[in-house]
């Protein structure tokens, strides 16, 4: 189709009425689109076609329309000369293309002109695409960060990003994805930092594609999985520039989708994914206890129902005896094992924490809170499940919510489940073989080539600092091992500090 296209203008050779004829077979029955035929500069014939829902239209009448028309010139070579050669036109960033190439430059959201005995035609890119303003993130909230986010303009995007990173070796490669769509997706990486390797990667994946659409950065996320039925996202993504600008410092690379509020971000590990940018505009005693919080609770998330199930069902002696009367007190009218009881409790939560996300925000909130209370409450009371589960599910519940990034808490519950399935039926013995069964998943999990327990596993001693705690600033003198090619972030500053302070002290 495309080649029948092409030859067809090429057949239309330098007559505009057959240059028209093939544009209004191609846009036939967009009633959006606008072919305005005019003559101008010595009766030289144009036309201006535009969608006029894409278009700028006071653009159009003030930097193309109005020039054109006001020149005076003696023959129709000049006219051509003066729009051609001289650019004698306001519009700065105006380009000539083939008309082959008109039909995708005007469903983008430019203006085509056209001119009779010419077979060049010139582009105008005074797209007007509406779009919401940069607010504050949804979703990664912080107390002292930045309260920028990104917006579905791929564009708008790379500005912030390039507001915070003012390098020329700060570089971005664009391509179109998507053959009715003609998405627009970017590479960005800093030259000199990122291992030609990982670019090269994703040029050849994203090249690759072949798709109708792309409507989103998760149309694109899989495809960097290295593991494709792994439960562990192997791809960040992130609705902010300062967190996209820190993993461009240290080596990584982003990927812009336009469209979408989502950048992508690869390679990844698991520390990366725990990590969240509230941990770096608070002082570094802060940032490691919210860090340990965090590493706590996600533990609590994926283990704490298990535990329970395992200890009253097979080890009721690891338990104090007050407690172990209080427990057995609560669970003497229940009819079913703890292993029943806690999936009719988890699947319960999950479905109304689904609910409270599909439901309108203004009545959201409301339902999810006296829902789970209301629920939680007849459930004791019809003697159903018992007290303790109701507490051990609802702690959950709130663990899992500390977890920064959305699909890794996804997969922390999706893997509750078979792990409640091994406790309730060997104990801790099942539980333990089933983190032996996660640890050899994720040493074997890569995402780019990146072992996913980096610096764990490997074990990189440097690089723990900022993993197992968030070191102060002026002790992270280098990026991460595994990521950079430029190993030194900052000099020696603490040294500089002691040496200010040995000459004040003296």
């Amino acid at each position: 189709m495309d080649k029948e296209r092409g030859k067809k203008m090429g057949e239309a050779d330098l007559r505009m009425e057959e240059q028209l004829s093939c544009l209004k077979e191609q846009l036939a029955n967009c009633s959006d689109a606008v072919f305005h035929v005019f003559e101008a500069g010595f009766h030289q014939k144009c036309a201006l076609i535009y969608l006029s829902v894409m278009i700028d239209l006071q653009s159009i009448q003030e930097e193309v329309l109005s020039p054109i028309l006001s020149m005076v010139v003696s023959d129709q070579a000049e006219f051509r000369e003066r729009i051609f050669e001289r650019k004698q036109l306001p519009v700065s960033n105006f380009r000539v293309i083939s008309l082959e190439q008109g039909v995708n430059a005007i469903l983008g959201g430019s203006a085509l002109l056209l001119m009779d005995q010419e077979r060049r035609v010139v582009e105008f890119p005074l797209a007007s695409v509406k779009g919401r303003s940069i607010d504050e993130p949804a979703n990664e909230a912080t107390v002292r960060g930045p309260r920028e986010s990104f917006i579905e303009s791929a564009d708008d995007n790379l500005s912030l990003i390039r507001k915070r990173l003012k390098t020329p070796d700060f570089k971005t490669e664009t391509m179109q994805i998507g053959r009715l769509t003609q998405t627009k997706v970017m590479i960005a990486y800093i030259q000199g930092l990122c291992q030609n390797e990982w670019i090269e990667e994703v040029r050849t994946v994203l090249s690759q594609i072949e798709i109708d659409g792309v409507l989103g950065s998760s149309y694109l996320e899989e495809l960097f999985d290295s593991s494709p039925f792994s439960p562990f996202p192997q791809v960040q993504y992130t609705e902010r520039p300062d967190v996209v600008s820190a993993a461009l410092l240290e080596g990584r690379l982003a990927v812009i989708v336009d469209g979408t509020p989502m950048v992508l971000l690869v390679p990844v590990t698991l520390f990366m994914l725990l990590q969240s940018a509230e941990d770096y505009y608070q002082r570094f005693i802060a940032g490691t206890w919210i860090r340990w919080i965090r590493y706590l609770f996600a533990f609590i998330s994926l283990l704490l129902p298990s535990f329970y199930i395992a200890i009253t069902t097979f080890h009721p002696e690891m338990i104090p005896p007050k407690l172990l009367i209080t427990i057995t007190a609560s669970r003497e009218v229940v009819p079913f094992p703890a292993l029943i009881e806690a999936f009719i409790m988890e699947i319960s939560f999950e479905a109304l924490r689904e609910a409270a996300v599909r439901i309108p925000k203004s009545i959201g909130q409301a339902v999810s809170i006296i829902g789970a209370l209301i629920i939680g409450t007849a459930a004791v009371q019809a003697g159903i499940v018992s007290a303790a589960m109701v507490i051990i599910v609802s702690f959950t519940g709130i663990a899992s919510f500390i977890i920064p990034h959305y699909d890794l808490g996804l997969a922390f519950r999706f893997l509750r489940f078979p792990i409640m399935i091994l406790a309730g039926g060997f104990g801790l013995f099942g539980i333990a073989c089933g983190l032996i069964i996660l640890y050899i998943h994720l040493i074997n999990l890569r995402s780019l080539g990146l072992p996913y327990l980096t610096p764990i596993t490997p074990f990189v001693a440097s690089d723990l600092k900022d993993t197992l705690v968030r070191a102060p600033w002026w002790s992270m003198k280098k990026r991460p091992y595994q990521v950079h090619r430029n190993k030194i972030r900052q000099k020696n500053l603490a040294r500089r500090l002691e040496h200010e302070q040995e000459e004040n002290g003296d």
